[in-house]
């Protein structure tokens, strides 16, 4: 597993524990993991591009 799917979960289980224990701050840190997490699967994606239209794949 990647590390922006294992950061994801994380955060999905944060914003989930935070919703059942109405905690909104640890909801929101919850949030803002998966956000990274999505930026980072981004940021990965296109270092692939760049790297098999550097190699010519």
């Amino acid at each position: 597993m990647t590390g922006s799917k294992t950061d994801d979960i994380k955060g999905r289980a944060k914003e989930a524990a935070g919703a059942v224990t109405g905690d909104k701050e640890l909801k929101n840190e919850g949030k803002t993991d998966q956000a990274a997490a999505s930026v980072k699967d981004k940021v990965e994606g296109a270092v692939d591009k760049v790297k098999d239209k550097l190699t010519g794949n």
